[in-house]
């Protein structure tokens, strides 16, 4: 059986202490960029160590909630929302710029993320203020979403993204952080889920359905309180 090859993300520039820790075993960060966490010195942080590492790095903005950490969801007029992402992604890049670093990719942060994917206005709304700005520049999107839906309609590069430690719905969404098994912090648990993802190119829902996917990347949350004892496990046993 051949096995699939996915580049491993983490969103990084959060506050997590151990960060440092973590670069290693990524090819990618999504660098927190004021939205829901950051500001122009921990952005400098983040892409400085990523640089000096050979990592990717890309611009990870989110609803403009730091009180929530960008994750719940926010009713918020369309041009207040995009001139936050619109400041958000361009102190990324004046930082990024500085370092010599350049702008991989860009990813919804949190209920942004998860909003843009269930529904299609927003998601125009978002793709199409992207490729206006910031053209040519992939975004990171969940399979069978409206976002990668419309993204593709206009166009616009994208890289399919699952996640290697939370649990899916059978519509393949994410299960809601306050539900019980959620989130997977160790290692045997992760190995499960990654089984069939990397092998049969499926994820394993939270009641044992199979469903197909295609992607691209997969994100290891820098914040997963269990991720310096499984990352490097994971790196050695399923990418190395």
């Amino acid at each position: 059986m051949n096995r699939i090859h996915l580049e491993i993300n983490s969103d990084l520039g959060e506050g997590v202490a151990h960060e440092s820790a973590i670069i290693p075993f990524i090819d990618a960060a999504s660098v927190a960029c004021g939205g829901h966490f950051g500001n122009e010195e921990t952005i400098r942080e983040t892409i400085t160590s990523c640089y000096k590492q050979e990592k990717k790095v890309g611009a990870h903005p989110s609803y403009p909630d730091k009180e929530n950490f960008g994750r719940k969801s926010m009713s918020i007029a369309d041009p207040i929302l995009l001139e936050s992402i619109h400041q958000q992604i361009e102190l990324f890049l004046k930082v990024a710029k500085a370092t010599g670093a350049q702008m991989d990719h860009i990813k919804f942060h949190g209920a942004l993320y998860n909003d843009a994917a269930t529904k299609p206005e927003l998601a125009n709304t978002l793709c199409k203020f992207i490729t206006q700005n910031y053209p040519n520049t992939p975004l990171f999107v969940p399979p069978q979403s409206a976002t990668e839906r419309i993204a593709k309609e206009i166009g616009m590069p994208v890289r399919l993204e699952i996640f290697g430690d939370r649990a899916y719905t059978d519509s393949l969404k994410l299960v809601s952080r306050s539900e019980k098994n959620s989130v997977f912090t160790d290692f045997d648990s992760i190995s499960e889920h990654l089984e069939f993802i990397l092998d049969e190119s499926k994820i394993r829902t939270q009641t044992g359905k199979l469903i197909p996917v295609n992607a691209e990347t997969i994100c290891f949350h820098g914040d997963n309180p269990g991720i310096l004892s499984f990352l490097p496990q994971i790196r050695k046993k399923w990418w190395n």
